[in-house]
């Protein structure tokens, strides 16, 4: 591998790595505040993605918009995909968990109803939007921008970098300085004692759960702006952002977004090395290294007692 491929691959590495990062913190705050790995978190990431797709067929950017026409339709695409995410999200805390959460049903029949969730919503997918894999309306030119040490950045990269880079910057402020951050903290430490102490436990959760539904969701819009739409598009980024969030340390916001953009520097950094039928294997790899040699993540687990 010559230095420009490195670099070329290097910043491919940091652009799957972000995206990896949003998904990867879906994951780890439904793990903070419920102790519940939420695999159907892979089906709320590809709804946010036909959520994108019916925003912009609908308003239909036709053919060669302009810059600030074009602006209009990545936001208007962003925010279909955050909606359909985030209702998504708070439809399965409120049909799936929280009955359950009331209950007390055993950590088990959680994780039996996260996979049965994931099923139905990617079945559900498949019949409302057919099995065939959609393309985004085009919605600008997809011109080089800038490089980066001869590795050429274009506007779906810088897209999706910067809108990964914003996400995360946000949450990291809202848990830590706000008061609804102040909630899920308490909640992810000690749900009874915050019950306690005045904390709405079942507001708390179901507005952790739309938070990483719209995370999830606007990452569905990336990917797919990349890719394609499918109902099958969340399963590969699911399964490698999940073992984002555990390299990085389950529960741990900021190392759900190390994890993710290490994750995504390995993989993209495999394919010149191994080749592409390799790269999700590396993933895989580098979660067993980190669990053999740091079993709570790089920056460490935390864990509370679950609400």
């Amino acid at each position: 591998m010559s230095l420009q491929e490195f670099w070329d691959y290097l910043v491919l590495g940091l652009m799957l790595g972000s995206l990896y990062a949003v998904i990867a913190i879906g994951y780890t705050l439904v793990y903070g505040v419920l102790q519940l790995i939420n695999f159907a978190h892979s089906e709320v990431f590809m709804m946010g993605g036909y959520g994108s797709l019916v925003v912009l067929t609908l308003v239909d950017p036709g053919d060669s918009p302009s810059a600030l026409a074009s602006i209009g339709f990545v936001a208007l695409a962003m925010a279909g995909s955050a909606l359909f995410g985030g209702v998504t999200a708070y439809g399965l805390e409120k049909v799936a968990y929280r009955p359950l959460r009331r209950r007390g049903a055993p950590r088990l029949i959680f994780l039996i109803t996260a996979i049965g969730a994931s099923f139905f919503l990617y079945n559900l997918a498949g019949k409302l939007f057919g099995r065939d894999p959609l393309p985004l309306p085009e919605m600008y030119e997809n011109k080089t921008v800038f490089s980066i040490f001869g590795a050429g950045v274009n506007i779906t990269q810088l897209l999706q970098f910067l809108t990964a880079v914003v996400m995360m910057i946000g949450l990291d402020l809202l848990v830590n300085r706000t008061k609804l951050g102040k909630g899920i903290r308490a909640v992810a430490q000690d749900a009874e004692v915050a019950s306690l102490m005045g904390v709405d436990i079942d507001k708390v959760i179901s507005r952790t759960f739309i938070i990483g539904g719209v995370l999830g969701g606007v990452a569905g819009f990336l990917f797919a702006n990349l890719n394609q739409v499918s109902y099958t598009m969340g399963f590969i980024p699911g399964i490698t952002a999940f073992a984002a969030a555990v390299v990085g340390g389950i529960g741990n916001i900021r190392g759900a977004m190390l994890g993710g953009v290490l994750i995504g520097i390995v993989e993209t950094m495999t394919v010149p090395l191994l080749g592409d039928e390799w790269r999700s294997v590396s993933a895989m790899v580098v979660l067993i290294l980190v669990l053999m040699f740091r079993p709570m993540g790089i920056l460490g687990e935390r864990v509370g007692r679950a609400a």
